[in-house]
C-alpha cells in the first residue's frame, strides 16, 4: 500500500470543509456542554434529525446546571423519539456529576470518565471544544479510511478499527484537530456514502486507493448482515371520557425504563377488539414488529394500569410505539 500524504490530505479537506460544511447549530458553538450535548444526540442519529431535538432541548435545558437539576421523567419526555434511551439517562447522570464538580471537565480522560461517553465522544468533545489531539472514529471516519486505504478486514473487526484508528491519529495536525475531525465527519456523511459515494466531487480522490482502483463500491468490507425477524402483535386504546389507560415500564426495565406504553395483548390477553384503528411497522434492533392497533374496553382487573388525562400526555415520556399508534388517522385519543 502506498504511504498516504498527511499534508497535502489535510490541506484538501480543509479548504474542502471550510467552503462546503453544512450550517449545523452545534458548529456555531464553542460551548463544551452543547457540543457534548451534540455528540450524544448524533450517536447513531443522523444530522438532520436531531437538530429539532437539540434545539428544543437547549430551549428547556440551556445550561448543565439546568440539565442537572430536571427530573428524569422530563429529561426522557424531551428525547422521546431520538431512541436509545441510555443515551438520555447517561446524559442526566453526566449533567449532575459535571455540575457537582463545578466545571466541565477539560480533559480527554476526564471527558472520557463521564457516564455514557466512549473513546468516539471524548475524542469529539475534547478536540472540538478545547483543541486537544484526538482523532475521532465514528462510522463515517471508519468508511472513509477503509477506502481511503482499501483496508482488507472487515469493517467491525476490533483489529481493522484499531488499524484505522492508527491512520486517523496519524492523519490528524495538531494546530487544528477539531476542524479536522468535523471534516473528516462531514466528508463521511455527505460524500463518502455507504452507496453510491460521490468521488467526482471527493478531494481526496486522488488519494484514494479504491477510487483509483475503480472499487469504491466493494470498501469497507462489511461482515455478512444478519438476517431480521418478522414479529406481529397488537395494540390496544382504551378510552374513558378524557382519560386513556396506560401502564408504565419500571425502574429496573432493561428497557425504556419508566415510559408509559399502550397495552398489548401481552397486558391484556382477553381484551375484546373493537374498532381497528390501523397498523404501522417499527423496528428495534434486528426486529420488525407489525403492530395491529384496536380500540378496547377496560377490564375488570386494573392493576398495574393508569387513567391518565389526555392533556397530559405530551409531558409524558410515551414510547415510541405508543406515539406511532395514537398518532394513526383513526385514533380516539390522537396526540397534539
Amino acid at each position: 500500500m502506498p504511504p498516504l500524504a498527511p499534508p497535502s490530505i489535510r490541506r484538501l479537506l480543509l479548504a474542502w470543509y471550510r467552503k462546503h460544511r453544512r450550517d449545523l447549530p452545534w458548529r456555531r458553538t464553542a460551548d463544551p456542554y452543547r457540543i457534548w450535548l451534540s455528540e450524544v444526540m448524533l450517536q447513531q442519529t443522523r444530522a438532520a434529525a436531531v437538530i429539532p431535538y437539540f434545539e428544543r432541548f437547549l430551549s428547556r435545558f440551556p445550561s448543565v446546571a439546568a440539565l442537572a437539576g430536571a427530573a428524569e421523567a422530563e429529561v426522557l419526555t424531551l428525547w422521546s423519539g431520538l431512541g436509545y434511551y441510555s443515551r438520555a439517562r447517561n446524559l442526566h447522570r453526566a449533567a449532575r456529576a459535571i455540575h457537582s464538580s463545578g466545571a466541565f471537565p477539560s480533559t480527554y480522560d476526564a471527558i472520557r470518565a463521564l457516564p455514557g461517553v466512549g473513546d468516539y465522544t471524548a475524542a469529539a468533545v475534547s478536540s472540538i471544544a478545547f483543541g486537544l489531539p484526538h482523532a475521532v472514529l465514528d462510522g463515517n471516519v471508519l468508511r472513509l479510511l477503509g477506502r481511503l486505504t482499501m483496508d482488507p478486514g472487515a469493517i467491525s473487526s476490533g483489529r481493522t478499527r484499531k488499524r484505522l484508528g492508527q491512520i486517523a491519529a496519524q492523519l490528524l495536525p495538531r494546530a487544528n484537530p477539531g476542524e479536522f475531525n468535523q471534516a473528516m465527519m462531514e466528508l463521511g456523511a455527505t460524500l463518502c456514502l455507504p452507496k453510491s459515494p460521490q468521488c467526482l466531487q471527493c478531494p481526496l480522490a486522488e488519494h484514494c486507493l479504491a477510487r483509483q482502483s475503480g472499487r469504491e463500491s466493494e470498501f469497507p468490507i462489511r461482515a455478512a448482515r444478519k438476517s431480521f425477524s418478522e414479529v406481529t402483535s397488537e395494540l390496544f386504546v382504551v378510552s374513558r371520557g378524557d382519560c386513556i389507560l396506560l401502564w408504565q415500564r419500571p425502574g429496573h426495565s432493561r428497557r425504556l425504563a419508566g415510559f408509559w406504553e399502550l397495552p398489548g395483548s401481552e397486558q391484556l390477553p382477553a381484551a375484546p377488539r373493537g374498532t381497528r384503528i390501523g397498523s404501522f411497522r417499527h423496528t428495534i434492533v434486528q426486529t420488525n414488529y407489525h403492530w395491529d392497533v384496536w380500540t378496547s374496553t377496560a377490564p375488570a382487573d386494573l392493576a398495574g394500569f393508569h387513567w391518565i388525562a389526555k392533556s397530559q400526555l405530551p409531558g409524558l415520556p410515551l414510547s415510541t410505539v405508543a406515539k406511532k399508534a395514537l398518532s394513526l388517522p383513526g385514533s380516539p385519543v390522537p396526540l397534539k
